[in-house]
């Protein structure tokens, strides 16, 4: 998951930006284009003799991977052509990382097996590369497509081109990134494709990828608390979860596993480039679709904190089922179930976030563990089953003061 960061918010709240990227985590880009330009006459052939002629580290770097942006000519054919390329590089361990293990050269073949499977836009991957001497860890090389990306910081729904653009331009958008989801869940025979994300090799159903991947969330929060407090809010989302787990989950698809516009990028408001795929996975089809509106939830809940309109008509829940209802034939199923899970699964990584944070002296450990995940309100709404009919509320509220009708 490339955390560009998940918010940075006004009135005094804290800066998980900040939080989540210590200063150790930089690469001089002087020193980068060295060892750039000496990788890649190990990995193209003899004469090409390449030059790595700019390296930018990006200031919104990731908090999963790091991205290096460079250019590079080679000789092919005769003839010196450019090159605009990313490195994604994996942490260090001394970054406190966000998560446990940094499978790059998996996101490599996830990325290469869609591309040749589906019409999801992928950009063309190059080489993957295990050995970290080159740029301090394992990292792979994809093509750099140019567009515009739904920014994190500040949030989308605090003002951006998005929020400013048109209503049928946002629709627009919401349908083509929704049509994503139903090409990549057409892939046929994913477990054959990709058989690493299977654990014995065999096709599952679609409950037993999701009961695989709940027991992955499980030790996953198991590994991000073992040297800190532990959240009642997230152990409580777990036994809900439990409780709630739906009966039939359909067929298992490959998912991207991190759904959301902030890792896609786009040209007039249709998508030119899906990223971030080290979150793939096999499982129900709901399982995107619940990220995917979660996610926006999420920044969505963060305008209405700061008092701003936000994009209340933007990528709703029921217009999203009814986006890939339409465009794909598959009724959706339990997709409260969904985003909830999308909730807690997020308040697994906002809780690390902010545990780095605190490793780092960068924040103080809170008396209450639960306030360590920024959305925790939500969550406890959305565990009590309040929270979809307090947003209604909340909505005809303002309408009422925006018609002057309020009492």
């Amino acid at each position: 998951m490339n955390l560009r960061t998940e918010t940075e918010t006004s009135g005094g709240d804290p800066d998980y930006a900040e939080f989540a990227r210590p200063g150790e985590s930089r690469n001089d880009p002087a020193e980068m284009r060295r060892s750039l330009e000496g990788w890649l006459t190990t990995v193209l052939w003899r004469g090409s003799k390449p030059s790595v002629t700019s390296v930018e580290v990006p200031a919104a770097n990731g908090m999963s991977n790091e991205t290096v942006l460079f250019d590079a000519t080679w000789i092919e054919d005769g003839i010196r052509a450019e090159h605009r390329l990313v490195a994604r590089i994996a942490p260090r361990d001394s970054a406190v990382p966000i998560f446990p293990s940094y499978n790059l050269d998996q996101q490599f073949r996830v990325m290469s097996a869609v591309a040749a499977h589906t019409s999801v836009p992928i950009p063309r991957v190059y080489w993957s590369e295990s050995n970290p001497d080159a740029l301090g860890g394992e990292f792979f090389v994809m093509e750099r497509r140019e567009g515009e990306i739904p920014p994190d910081v500040m949030p989308y729904t605090f003002g951006s081109w998005l929020s400013e653009a048109s209503a049928d331009d946002c629709s627009r958008l919401q349908q083509s990134s929704v049509r994503v989801l139903t090409e990549l869940h057409t892939m046929a025979d994913p477990h054959l494709a990709l058989p690493e994300l299977c654990r014995d090799g065999t096709e599952p159903t679609g409950a037993e990828a999701l009961r695989a991947h709940l027991e992955d969330q499980r030790r996953y929060y198991e590994w991000a608390t073992a040297d800190g407090p532990g959240s009642p809010l997230i152990e409580r989302g777990f036994d809900w979860i439990e409780a709630n787990f739906p009966v039939d989950a359909g067929s298992a698809v490959l998912c991207w596993g991190d759904s959301r516009i902030g890792n896609v990028i786009y040209r007039d408001f249709e998508p030119a480039a899906v990223l971030d795929w080290e979150m793939a996975t096999l499982g129900p089809r709901e399982l995107d679709l619940g990220w995917m509106i979660f996610q926006h939830r999420f920044f969505e809940d963060l305008a209405a904190m700061a008092g701003l309109p936000g994009m209340p008509d933007f990528l709703r829940r029921e217009d999203v089922a009814e986006a890939y209802r339409s465009l794909s034939g598959h009724e959706v199923a339990d997709l409260d179930f969904y985003i909830v899970y999308a909730a807690l699964r997020h308040a697994v990584i906002m809780f690390r976030v902010q545990s780095r944070a605190v490793a780092f002296g960068q924040a103080e450990l809170p008396d209450n563990p639960d306030e360590m995940i920024l959305h925790h309100k939500t969550l406890e709404a959305m565990l009590d089953g309040t929270y979809w009919e307090s947003l209604a509320t909340a909505t005809l509220t303002t309408a009422s003061v925006a018609t002057g009708d309020a009492r």
